[in-house]
């Protein structure tokens, strides 16, 4: 009898091993990964940018918030308008001149501008508006206060009350003689003035001892001699 044998199986070919591609990965390891350094620098650049202060804080007033100039075109600075004041000042910021918003609010400061000047603040308007732009508005509307001029938004922005990319949100900024904050909010016309109404109505004691203190220094004061 014939035997049949087996046949064997082909043996499997060995596995081929992959080249790494090579080239792809040099093009790669030298091309910039640009995004992301650029979202580094951004990260950076809003990481360092100082916080716009809160109420109770304290702001060192030399050089806060650049130079400004009113609707006269006059250049000022936060520092020395807090200097002439009595007790501090009030910004009242507004998106644009003239509109019927930032008219409503200028109107309630002007109504009410007694009664919230009583404790020796001084109210300043404040937007990015021109000087010229300004001018119509407090001439138009009879204001009886400055309106200030922040075409770059140094102020504006430092105190929190920029809206991106070139807009201004409305609020109220008040600041005392020491440069502590009382009031930083956002509001409607009606808030911003309430807002300082309340501030004012909460220190009445504090202008009627200045008031004393006042009467006190002129009646103890030397009567001169006229023999």
């Amino acid at each position: 009898m014939v035997e049949l044998r087996k046949r064997k199986a082909p043996a499997e070919p060995a596995p081929t091993e992959k080249k790494p591609k090579v080239a792809q990965k040099a093009a790669t390891k030298g091309r910039p990964r640009a995004s992301a350094k650029e979202a580094q620098k951004d990260s950076a650049a809003s990481s360092s940018k100082p916080a716009a202060p809160s109420v109770g804080d304290t702001i060192q007033l030399d050089d806060f918030g650049g130079e400004i100039e009113t609707h006269e075109g006059v250049k000022t600075t936060l520092k020395a308008l807090v200097e002439e004041s009595k007790s501090g000042v009030v910004l009242f910021t507004y998106p644009k001149a003239s509109t019927p918003g930032c008219t409503k609010q200028a109107c309630f400061f002007r109504d009410d501008y007694s009664e919230l000047t009583s404790t020796g603040l001084s109210i300043y308007g404040l937007s990015n508006d021109s000087p010229k732009a300004n001018t119509t508005f407090k001439t138009k509307q009879n204001l009886p206060y400055p309106l200030l001029c922040d075409q770059q938004a140094s102020l504006i922005g430092v105190i929190g009350f920029k809206k991106a990319p070139k807009g201004t949100l409305r609020g109220v900024f008040v600041v005392d003689k020491a440069g502590k904050v009382l009031i930083s909010e956002t509001g409607g016309p009606a808030a911003t003035v309430d807002a300082v109404r309340a501030l004012v109505k909460s220190k009445p004691d504090e202008a009627q001892n200045e008031s004393n203190d006042s009467e006190k220094k002129e009646e103890s004061s030397p009567v001169p001699d006229k023999s």
